[in-house]
């Protein structure tokens, strides 16, 4: 059974609390849930994390390439959070490690201040999910599931 990493950037762990209006009253244990019964109805295994240090996403991100290298996991989800926006360094793990990524916002960033608009992830990953509120989480699992399944 593969497993999924579920990376959780700076502020998530405020979800709930901090501007409910555009993230949503679901806290990162409602999120860890919903990816949890995600993962269960694609034969997945779940890895959830959050981190509001870069290196430490960074490092997780380097261990989620050599698992998937090893055949042990199926990708990273990735919400960065802000770090979407500033980090050069993300970008160049997910794109040093090789792992299979799909970047995710619980809101529709083009429809917020323009710092927004701009993503160091995108162009290192392997599809984007905005928008969706934290159902984006339980949308990208499944296309991780797709995109690893058997053609």
């Amino acid at each position: 059974m593969k497993t999924v990493l579920v990376l959780n950037g700076p502020n998530l762990n405020l979800l709930g609390q901090r501007e409910p209006g555009v993230y949503g009253a679901q806290t990162l244990d409602d999120v860890r849930q919903l990816c949890d019964a995600a993962c269960e109805a694609h034969g997945l295994r779940l890895d959830f994390r959050q981190s509001n240090h870069e290196g430490a996403l960074i490092d997780a991100i380097h261990e989620a390439g050599a698992a998937q290298a090893a055949g042990t996991l199926a990708g990273v989800v990735l919400n960065a959070g802000a770090y979407t926006h500033t980090s050069v360094a993300l970008h160049d793990a997910i794109k040093g490690a090789q792992v299979r990524v799909v970047e995710l916002h619980i809101s529709n960033t083009h429809a917020r201040e323009a710092f927004r608009h701009q993503s160091h992830i995108s162009p290192v990953a392997a599809g984007v999910l905005l928008g969706f509120g934290v159902r984006g989480y339980a949308m990208a699992i499944a296309g991780l599931a797709e995109m690893i399944a058997p053609a």
